[in-house]
């Protein structure tokens, strides 16, 4: 068992969480609103989303890749519309003075939520294709051993940002006023909605 090839993957999904986009800001967000737990199960959705991603790219699942990206402009309208409607959500949400106690539903919500959302850009199939070709590992390539440990790498990876970032909001949370809560959901939640209107309006772009 190639440990390295585990590694790679870890840093490979580290990489790619990292990235600040509307899911970082919608896990920020989540955090600062509804507290730390909230926020990481919400973060474990996309790391979830990043794992599945990776299986399709390293199995080279080529006619799974291709019907994806033949939809992504479907795929893309109704993640758009979601991202404007969370934005606008957080906006308006008066978060409390302390975190609440989330009922398991609404624990699945947040983790169902972002999985799906994650999901609506399969351009992130292709991302992880050239990474993985880069690191010598596909459907062609290597064993099917070898590309589970890199896939388990990156869920690891993109599990372990979130539980980074999200522990160090929950920390900053306990220091802002409820004044200042409300002013970070209402800027998140105008740039969550941002990238929701960027998202529908690049479907209009001619290409």
């Amino acid at each position: 068992m190639d440990v390295s090839l585990f590694m790679r993957g870890l840093v490979i999904g580290l990489s790619i969480a990292a990235v600040v986009g509307p899911m970082c800001i919608l896990c920020i967000q989540r955090t600062v609103s509804r507290g730390h737990l909230y926020g990481l199960i919400s973060g474990l959705g996309i790391a979830t989303a990043d794992a599945v991603y990776g299986s399709i790219a390293a199995f080279g699942l080529t006619v799974i890749t291709g019907f994806l990206v033949s939809q992504q402009g479907w795929i893309r309208l109704i993640g758009g519309l979601f991202l404007v409607y969370l934005g606008l959500k957080a906006i308006f949400i008066k978060p409390a003075e302390r975190a609440a106690i989330a009922k398991a539903d609404g624990f699945l919500g947040a983790y169902v939520s972002t999985f799906l959302l994650t999901l609506t850009n399969p351009m992130t199939i292709l991302s992880f294709a050239a990474i993985f070709a880069g690191i010598g590992v596909g459907g062609t390539s290597k064993s099917y051993l070898a590309a589970m440990m890199v896939v388990l790498g990156v869920f690891v990876g993109s599990a372990l940002w979130w539980c980074v970032l999200t522990g160090g909001i929950s920390l900053l949370r306990e220091k802002f006023t409820p004044q200042w809560l409300q002013w970070i959901n209402r800027i998140s939640g105008i740039v969550i909605a941002l990238f929701g209107v960027f998202a529908l309006f690049s479907l209009i772009q001619p290409h």
